[in-house]
């Protein structure tokens, strides 16, 4: 039986624009993640690692407008914002390459013996490895920071950890693309290409977290599709980690102070935020508690005008325009359920976008048709909880999911530390693992302090996917023992001979 063929699809039309690659036999991922595992030696130098994470980096810059129009042409996503994120993949790889030459990630202690501790402390000596072959499942929406060279391939290679991507169906040829770009850096700094496999098909995304050499995962997708897979990575005769981020609904909270201070300029955030690249960012605000009285009329009153000025977009694929239509439709029918602005089809192959107001009362009981409302809807829609009390939201907010981050907006007065704004954090910060205030959750910075995750199901983990502590997930911890300078490796002799920062005898040196 021929391999099914995998096609690059124009979402602006449904039409197929060419044949790319076939589906991965399982043969076809084993050789891929064998090629994998035969690089990890060329991985084990630092600098080398350094300087192949950087030229791929300027390799990806120089074939930027080839990149680009690949991409566009899959995804729809324009040339700006696909611009955009290249220069920012570029930076995260140069980022790491940083990392990887400081060398704190290791993660070095040092502890000699000590005969009058209890009980006695003999010598130790801790560092941490790389895990081996890491799995990466492409993401839909960000066909370059989250996919071949994004955040979790970036990462995993500057831990020292070959990558075998599944690529995604919306951008095969983009994929295939940026992959021949990062090989050829490989090459020029003596790595096989290996080091870097990519397959299609939905079996060989099965195949490829099943294959008793992957030693880590990480995956950039819907609940479903991730849970699949995390449950699949738990149950192999090996267990294995597995990063998943699943799914968010990024709830917002806007205090009746901050409503009454500046709730035009609130509306016109939340409109930009929520509809931003159509709606399919991760980090949309899905769910927003606005008050129930003047001040949060005038905010939605200001939400339609700026909902209602933006154009209709294509999303990602047909079968998500499908989803998105469907469920919105789902919502919209439910009791106590207006639509200000509807959002649904925009045309045959666009979505309009929209927002749905509920009584905040409506989601706050168990069991019912309105926990729809709090379920993601991928595209350009948002729903607006209107409250009566800060009870209301409480309880809402105490029957939330996991989610990547929570915002509240806040009057200036509160932001100064009078009223409920640190009530607010504090009820928040358990369900998010970014919390932000006066701000708008969409746009994550690539920064040392950045955490790109949050309690199930937003992740499967407590890491990161974005930031340089990303790197983290593909290492695993080793102590040594009692064991002679001779037999150590580099990191862990006295004279440090690499000079790696570490805590050396309870003291940090840096």
């Amino acid at each position: 039986m021929a391999a099914a063929p995998v096609w690059s699809v124009d979402p602006r039309t449904g039409k197929q624009r060419e044949q790319v690659a076939v589906e991965a036999t399982a043969q076809e991922v084993d050789q891929a993640v064998r090629a994998a595992e035969a690089a990890r030696p060329a991985l084990a130098d630092r600098a080398v690692r350094a300087a192949f994470l950087r030229t791929a980096a300027d390799r990806l810059d120089e074939a930027k407008d080839h990149l680009v129009e690949a991409a566009d042409a899959e995804t729809a996503l324009g040339p700006v914002r696909l611009t955009g994120e290249l220069a920012r993949t570029c930076f995260q790889l140069r980022k790491f390459a940083d990392i990887v030459d400081e060398g704190a990630f290791l993660g070095v202690v040092i502890d000699h013996p000590d005969d009058t501790a209890t009980p006695p402390i003999p010598d130790l000596r801790r560092y941490k490895i790389p895990l081996g072959v890491v799995a990466v499942y492409s993401a839909s929406n960000f066909p370059f920071a989250f996919s071949v060279p994004g955040g979790d391939t970036a990462s995993a290679l500057a831990a020292g950890c070959p990558v075998v991507v599944k690529a995604h169906p919306d951008h095969p040829a983009t994929s295939e693309l940026v992959a021949s770009v990062i090989r050829r850096a490989a090459v020029e700094h003596g790595i096989p290409e290996g080091v870097l496999g990519l397959v299609h098909g939905f079996e060989a995304g099965v195949e490829l977290v099943k294959h008793p050499i992957v030693a880590a995962a990480g995956f950039t997708g819907s609940v479903r599709g991730g849970r699949a897979l995390f449950d699949a990575a738990a149950s192999r005769p090996v267990p294995i980690p597995f990063h998943g981020e699943l799914g968010s609904l990024n709830p917002v909270v806007i205090t009746e102070a901050a409503a009454t201070e500046r709730a035009e300029a609130i509306g016109a955030g939340l409109a930009g935020s929520m509809t931003l690249g159509v709606g399919q960012f991760c980090v949309k605000p899905g769910l927003v508690f606005a008050p129930a009285g003047e001040a949060g009329d005038s905010l939605v009153k200001s939400l339609t005008a700026a909902v209602s000025d933006t154009a209709a977009g294509v999303l990602l694929d047909h079968r998500m325009r499908d989803n998105f239509i469907a469920g919105v439709a789902e919502r919209a029918g439910l009791p106590d359920v207006e639509a200000p602005v509807t959002p649904g089809a925009g045309g045959e192959h666009t979505v309009s976008p929209g927002f749905l107001t509920v009584p905040a009362a409506r989601l706050a009981v168990e069991g019912g048709a309105h926990d729809l409302l709090l379920e993601e809807c991928f595209g350009p829609v948002t729903v607006v909880a209107r409250y009566s009390s800060a009870d209301e939201i409480t309880a809402v907010v105490s029957r939330l999911p996991g989610n990547l981050t929570a915002t509240v907006q806040l009057s200036s007065a509160e932001a100064a530390g009078e009223g409920r704004g640190a009530e607010l954090l504090t009820e928040l910060t358990p369900i998010a693992g970014r919390v932000l205030v006066n701000g708008w959750p969409t746009g994550v910075a690539v920064a040392p302090a950045q955490h790109h995750g949050g309690p199930y199901p937003a992740t499967t983990s407590t890491s990161t996917s974005v930031g340089g502590t990303a790197i983290e997930r593909w290492l695993r911890p080793v102590t040594y023992q009692t064991t002679p300078e001779a037999l150590l490796p580099q990191e862990l002799r006295d004279d440090n001979p690499l000079g790696l920062p570490r805590r050396y005898n309870g003291r940090l040196e840096n």
